[in-house]
């Protein structure tokens, strides 16, 4: 992923961690679910009580938040005024 980063000219711009970093900030300032987020994002619960019994995976509602995520991309490059304080209405 960094190798494509650097072919697309961020080099020395952007890396891997510091855009999951973004997204994870920005998700979470978007008030979307915690636990969502955090299935997404590939951490591992620090509750260990939790973690031993949620085995939920949140598809459906992650491959929403993604799909706003991707939109809220293409509307930022784009120029579009973002205005998301109820994002929740669409899914």
């Amino acid at each position: 992923m960094l190798s494509a980063l650097y072919k697309m000219g961020y080099k020395g711009k952007a890396t891997v961690h510091g855009l999951r970093a973004t997204a994870i900030t920005l998700l979470n300032e978007l008030n979307f679910n915690r636990d969502w987020i955090e299935v997404q994002s590939s951490h591992v619960c620090k509750d260990k009580v939790r973690a031993a019994y949620n085995h939920a995976s949140y598809l459906p509602m992650r491959t929403k938040m993604m799909q706003f995520w991707a939109d809220y991309l293409d509307e930022l490059r784009n120029g579009v005024e973002l205005v998301y304080s109820d994002w929740e209405k669409s899914i």
